[in-house]
């Protein structure tokens, strides 16, 4: 068994010349450290210098517009409201149906709700405001913020609607 405190590393006995891939691949790293890289030239012919941004993203003048359909190809961008107007004419094909109505909030959810938010709304306002609030009240409004909670647990279902439903609608 080695010795701990022996400060060579015994995976360090192996020469040089039995450097992993690993090991080499770092060592070439460490080497070309701080060097640029070479980048031949691609091969094309170099850009147009009245090109528009001199060429740096090719010259759009070199592409034919083939097509005549099109309304948004070949366009001056003053004629703009004229593609707009086109375009909303030819949209109006597909009109979606009403959405449902909301459903209705029972009257005994509808007060646990109010009391969830509504109490402790009027305690900030109170707070933020410096309105000094009767000790009764303030009870009533942390009652109601309490019982209204407990009332929407107990009220929950106890089982899920369908344990395959993860709520995707088409």
């Amino acid at each position: 068994m080695p010795d701990p405190r022996d400060p060579r590393d015994p995976r360090d006995e192996r020469g040089d010349h039995e450097q992993t891939a690993d090991e080499r691949a770092w060592q070439e790293i460490v080497d070309n450290y701080g060097e640029r890289a070479e980048v031949d030239d691609l091969p094309g012919e170099a850009p147009s210098a009245e090109a528009p941004f001199g060429g740096r993203f090719g010259d759009p003048r070199a592409f034919v517009v083939d097509d005549a359909d099109d309304p948004y190809v070949g366009r001056d961008p003053d004629d703009a409201d004229d593609v707009v107007e086109e375009a909303a004419d030819v949209d109006e094909g597909y009109v979606p149906p009403p959405p449902p109505p909301l459903p209705r909030l029972a009257p005994d959810r509808a007060v646990a709700w109010a009391g969830i938010f509504g109490s402790p709304a009027v305690l900030l306002v109170a707070l933020i405001l410096g309105i000094d609030l009767p000790s009764w009240l303030g009870y009533l409004l942390i009652g109601g913020f309490v019982g209204g909670f407990v009332y929407l647990v107990l009220r929950m279902p106890r089982e899920p609607r369908d344990p395959w439903d993860d709520g995707a609608q088409v």
